[in-house]
């Protein structure tokens, strides 16, 4: 029997620092839409990791950050376009709402202030410093992270994960290649949905479990998307569903990951609670498994020797 995990990338306001102009349909949904997939999930008895932004565990703060050296005019939407939104840059009631769910959630970790691992300023000292920011704000409330969600998707500096604490991130998955690979594949995918991958987590070199993405749960929107459920279904859900479902009759990780800010509509709440639905289903006529990416460590970490660098 395999398993399902959700993992969310949890970030309010605090995904595009780089963006020139916000995508405000995204900021202005995206406390609405922690609250209601908090709500999902609890209806449904499903767990999930919630890799929060560490910024989002504070009151308050001077907007300048003095103690990250990022690049240059990474903060200035907090005192910019953001000076006035507390709501969209402060969260402690968001990440107290994930940790009293009914359901048992993973409060995991996207870095503390979201500069993406790659960035050609990003430094090691920089991210030495993001990483111990998250954690120390974290354990303010009590909270110890253990699971990670790099920005952008862009895997770096794993060993600095290791040295924090951490034992389990979720890697790139495959490469995308150019824009018209990217728009092939996700069109394969929809013919046959087959093609998204059940995966299996790994120890790397570091100790720490790389768990890799099966698929992104918004990553065919538009007027392609609601073309395609208006003539036939929703291509996502019809993926997400054929993974599950291979999942509860073998083995793999069926790995699914969103933003919550990615909820701005009523389409987008609907594939979601028809995906969750179908995993309790699942798990409740099959067995299937629900875990979390600190579970995914347990189980692996628990199996599997471990054989870090010096």
């Amino acid at each position: 029997m395999g398993s399902v995990v959700f993992s969310l990338d949890a970030e309010l306001a605090w995904g595009f620092p780089d963006f020139a102009s916000l995508p405000m349909d995204r900021v202005d949904a995206s406390r609405d839409a922690w609250s209601w997939l908090v709500d999902l999930f609890d209806e449904y008895d499903v767990p999930a990791t919630w890799a929060v932004v560490g910024h989002l565990f504070l009151e308050d703060c001077d907007a300048r950050h003095a103690d990250l050296d990022a690049p240059d005019g990474w903060f200035a939407h907090e005192s910019g376009a953001l000076a006035g939104r507390h709501d969209v840059r402060f969260a402690p009631d968001l990440v107290a709402a994930v940790r009293n769910a009914d359901v048992a959630h993973d409060v995991g970790s996207h870095s503390f202030a979201h500069v993406p691992f790659d960035h050609p300023e990003t430094t090691r000292e920089l991210v030495d410093a993001d990483l111990g920011r998250a954690v120390a704000v974290a354990a303010d409330q009590g909270v110890v992270l253990e699971s990670f969600v790099f920005p952008r998707n862009a895997v770096g500096f794993r060993d600095l994960l290791a040295k924090h604490g951490f034992r389990t991130y979720r890697s790139a998955g495959a490469p995308t290649g150019t824009g018209l690979a990217r728009a092939a594949r996700k069109i394969a995918a929809v013919v046959d949905p087959g093609r998204v991958p059940l995966v299996e987590p790994r120890v790397d070199e570091y100790g720490l479990v790389d768990l890799p993405p099966s698929l992104f749960l918004f990553g065919f929107e538009g007027r392609a998307r609601d073309t395609l459920a208006a003539a036939w279904t929703d291509p996502i859900v019809r993926q997400a569903t054929d993974a599950i479902d291979r999942a509860a009759a073998g083995d793999g990780v069926c790995h699914l990951w969103l933003h919550p800010n990615n909820v701005v509509d009523d389409a987008g709440r609907a594939r979601l609670e028809a995906i969750v639905a179908h995993v309790a289903r699942r798990r409740d006529q099959d067995g299937l498994v629900v875990e979390t990416m600190r579970d995914v460590a347990d189980r692996v970490l628990e199996t599997e020797p471990t054989t870090t660098v010096a």
